[in-house]
């Protein structure tokens, strides 16, 4: 079952998935959310593809589209190493990595991977900015 958190749409065609979960503030999706998603379905045709706007969780205004993980399940990672499943997701978001996105966590599996495992990880607490813990460099 999914999440309360679901904030998104679920889309299901032809046997691909496709989930939106925002952060808890906003259910809205905005424009770089939207490009990320884009961009990976035209160069990954994923059978899953999972994005969170982690932004909310971060020392940045509210509303902000800069920290993302996102979950790609696709057939054109098959016999790729990790490192180069993520060159092709950096190389289909260098225009939001050299701009608005500071941040994009990447699960990058194939089919087989995902259905050992079908979940998206969740990032640690942020400690940057404000939120520092005294003492730490």
């Amino acid at each position: 079952m999914l999440s309360g958190q679901l904030v998104g749409s679920l889309f299901s065609m032809a046997g691909r998935v496709c989930v939106s979960r925002g952060s808890a503030r906003s259910g809205a999706i905005g424009p770089v959310e939207a490009a990320i998603r884009t961009k990976l379905e035209q160069a990954l045709n994923p059978e899953v593809l999972e994005l969170r706007n982690e932004s909310g969780g971060h020392a940045v205004p509210p509303g902000s589209e800069t920290h993302f993980r996102v979950a790609v399940v696709s057939s054109r990672f098959e016999g790729l190493s990790p490192l180069q499943r993520h060159r092709l997701v950096h190389a289909a978001l260098s225009d939001e990595l050299a701009g608005p996105v500071h941040a994009l966590a990447i699960q990058a599996r194939t089919p087989a991977q995902w259905r050992e495992n079908p979940q998206l990880d969740t990032s640690p607490p942020c400690l940057g900015g404000s939120k520092k813990i005294r003492g730490t460099p």
